[in-house]
């Protein structure tokens, strides 16, 4: 068994199917299934069942799931803290959503630097589907995301609710305009959107991160719906305006993790994320 049939297996696991990871991969399909037959030959059973709807773990695939995320996760490792200087003890990567990367993961690190600078933080920017993806097949140690989903030996925990809120570039807009930006939250978002607005016709501007969002109103003018810690700057600032009387919603943050592992900071980090989480929590109830 090798590094590259485990990561192999990981990805089929993540994507649900031998195309999807040989895509992932930059591999033939060809390769990827001699890889999981060599594998099976070598653990002496079945891994996954194939059917029209992809592929899914039998049993002893499940079975065998944690031990492949320890496996390249002590790759991942290995290979990180092999080549640290020797004044630092560990690394830990950490990959978020690009909104919460607007102020509060910045303010995390930090929280880790001044309590923890012999640790070296790998910070990335990442959708759901890559986030849990890296999560599934150890390369990532911690991710913080708005919809995850759930997996085998994956802890997802609630950290805070975002409020999101309509802003406008212009100080007296009512409601969703000509110009109005949909910015792409979620499918709870959606609804709640929805329920809003129900004769609001489809926006002619759809942005998939809330950034995108505020280039596209400060540059050309019009709405959308922010984070309020978000957008707080730009309205300080004049640049932005809440707009009256529309709805706010709850947008749940998570923080997702492996329910196991042997780096030895991840419980620190946890620890800060969520101090800062209660911190954020106290400031929506001031509001």
């Amino acid at each position: 068994m090798d590094i590259d049939q485990a990561r192999t297996f990981l990805a089929i696991t993540a994507n649900g199917s031998f195309l999807e990871a040989a895509k992932q991969l930059h591999l033939t399909q060809s390769t990827v299934s001699a890889r999981i037959q060599r594998l099976e030959d070598e653990l002496g059973t079945r891994l996954f069942v194939r059917n029209r709807a992809g592929a899914s773990l039998t049993p002893a695939g499940r079975r065998f799931l944690d031990y492949a995320k320890r496996l390249v996760l002590t790759a991942e490792q290995a290979r990180d803290d092999a080549g640290l200087p020797e004044r630092y003890r560990a690394s830990l990567r950490l990959g978020g959503r690009h909104a919460l990367w607007e102020g509060f993961l910045p303010q995390w690190v930090g929280w880790m630097r001044h309590r923890a600078n012999d640790v070296v933080i790998h910070s990335e920017i990442g959708f759901e589907e890559d986030l849990m993806r890296r999560l599934i097949e150890g390369s990532l140690d911690i991710g913080l995301m708005y919809t995850p989903t759930h997996s085998p030996g994956l802890v997802v925990e609630h950290l805070f609710d975002e409020i999101l809120v309509l802003v406008s570039s212009r100080p007296d807009d009512k409601g969703p305009g000509e110009d109005y930006i949909y910015v792409e939250w979620g499918p709870g978002f959606y609804a709640q959107h929805a329920q809003s607005y129900p004769d609001l016709e489809g926006p002619a501007q759809i942005a998939d991160i809330g950034w995108l969002g505020i280039q596209l109103a400060l540059a050309n003018g019009g709405s959308c719906f922010l984070p309020a810690r978000m957008a707080a700057p730009f309205i300080a600032a004049g640049r932005l305006h809440r707009v009256a009387g529309s709805p706010e919603y709850a947008h749940p943050a998570y923080v997702v993790y492996p329910r196991s592992t042997d780096n030895p900071v991840l419980e620190q980090a946890l620890q800060g994320l969520r101090e800062l989480a209660a911190a954020e929590r106290e400031h929506v109830a001031r509001g």
